[in-house]
């Protein structure tokens, strides 16, 4: 096989609500990707915040690993970025092009890009910029990253649908699974149904363009997102709801013939794999797990947890779980008493928790669900006698995973963010709301 090209194709805040993942959201491009590729079902994020999530997935290192445990717009870059998949893809002969959005280092320069296409054609669209570069001549293997904002909220919103078509009507929606039947829900959900087809779009036209331009067969697709959707105790949280994110990948090495996979994966496990697939030695960093034994049936599993964690968004609300395929163990390290406002979006179906009560509802340190029994993860059992030996379990098995990390948690130390780092006040209403310097904010500081 010769090495292939790869497409790192990504979006914001979609977690798998497209259609493939049997939501009533027509997204036909990345239906068809899915026909015709591999599509894991069980897939999570490291982190469920955006820049760390990416930072997980590029360097395939948990958050607190690779140090990247807050967003770029609030002060962080990636402090390791030579562990970049950019960079060993460069040594190993790729052009590393970006041709969208990127959320990991604060100097773009920093990222291991061969070139930037932004700067090459501004007034271009993301599609467009990468559909140029697929049109070229290639001599060599190429890594493209294609990074889009549609489902990522703009205010309290979304991006609207795609041009000259009809939004979506919210009286004949389905708003997401932990949410009650509103006309407020119902109609923020039809914005985010627009967003995804204006998404799925544009996905298409890349899609489109590997086609037309004879490299399909030898390019490795890798479409996926950051985290869950931006509403309230999705985005930002460890339930499923947070961690679930849509992963189809379509190529060389197996990726092929429309399979679903049911296996637990993480975006972590996404670098060894396209390592494996190029013929590069995997990096002694790198924590993640190849899918390629996986996809082609050597073996039903790769791993019997995942883990991920919070730090911070707009505030520290440092959080760590384990999830097997049968349970979910989650575990608070604040004292903090009540939800944190700021580190959830603004938008319709925030309104409409704040106007129920929601700042007032108290916080658990820990949370055990079956989620066998407890899909949706609504009734914790960390208290039931029935669940002690399975809570205890769970809990060295976190326990261990932090030791091996060297989470800082571990030891009994807050996770200290970069001295140019700002956050909001906790007992804000809205992300929008004034920024503080952490430093001066948050007092967690090494004296």
């Amino acid at each position: 096989m010769a090495v292939p090209n790869i497409v790192y194709i990504h979006s914001h805040d979609t977690g798998r609500y497209v259609q493939p993942y049997g939501h009533a959201i027509p997204t036909p491009h990345i239906q068809q990707l899915a026909e015709e590729g591999v599509l894991f079902r069980r897939a999570f994020c490291a982190n469920p915040t955006c820049s760390p999530s990416r930072a997980c997935l590029l360097t395939g290192q948990w958050a607190h690993s690779c140090g990247m445990t807050g967003l770029v717009n609030r002060g962080w870059t990636l402090p390791y970025p030579e562990r970049l998949l950019t960079h060993i893809l460069q040594k190993a002969g790729y052009t590393a092009v970006l041709a969208g959005f990127q959320h990991v280092v604060a100097d773009v320069n920093h990222g291991g890009f061969t070139r930037l296409l932004p700067e090459e054609a501004p007034a271009s669209k993301t599609e467009e910029r990468a559909a140029a570069f697929l049109a070229e001549d290639h001599r060599v293997p190429f890594y493209l990253d294609v990074g889009f904002g549609e489902t990522h909220r703009q205010g309290r919103g979304f991006a609207p649908q795609p041009q000259g078509e009809e939004p979506t009507d919210p009286r004949y929606v389905r708003p997401p699974a932990p949410f009650p039947d509103t006309p407020e829900t119902r109609r923020d959900m039809a914005a985010y149904i627009d967003a995804a087809r204006t998404l799925d779009a544009k996905m298409g036209r890349v899609f489109a363009a590997l086609q037309d331009n004879g490299l399909a067969d030898n390019t490795l697709v890798i479409c996926t997102t950051d985290h869950g959707i931006a509403f309230p105790t999705m985005k930002c949280h460890l339930t499923d709801h947070g961690l679930g994110v849509m992963l189809i990948m379509r190529g060389p090495g197996g990726f092929s013939r429309g399979q679903v996979v049911d296996a637990l994966v993480s975006q972590v496990d996404i670098y060894p794999t396209v390592c494996a697939l190029a013929g590069i030695a995997l990096p002694d960093h790198v924590q993640g797990t190849s899918l390629l034994p996986l996809v082609s049936g050597q073996t039903r599993e790769i791993r019997r947890e995942i883990f991920a964690e919070v730090n911070y968004h707009t505030y520290y609300e440092p959080q760590r779980c384990i999830r097997t395929p049968r349970f979910k163990y989650i575990r608070r390290f604040d004292q903090r008493q009540y939800p944190v406002m700021p580190n959830c979006d603004d938008s319709l179906t925030k309104d409409y928790f704040i106007n129920q009560g929601w700042r007032q509802r108290t916080l658990e340190r820990e949370r055990l669900y079956d989620l066998v029994f407890d899909p949706r993860e609504t009734h914790n059992l960390a208290a039931d006698p029935n669940c002690q030996d399975r809570l205890e379990k769970l809990r060295q098995r976190l326990d261990q995973w932090m030791q091996n990390t060297d989470d800082p948690l571990a030891h009994g130390r807050p996770v200290v963010p970069p001295a140019t780092a700002v956050v909001n006040d906790p007992d804000a209403r809205s992300p929008a709301a004034a920024h503080h310097p952490a430093r001066e904010f948050l007092g967690i500081y090494p004296k």
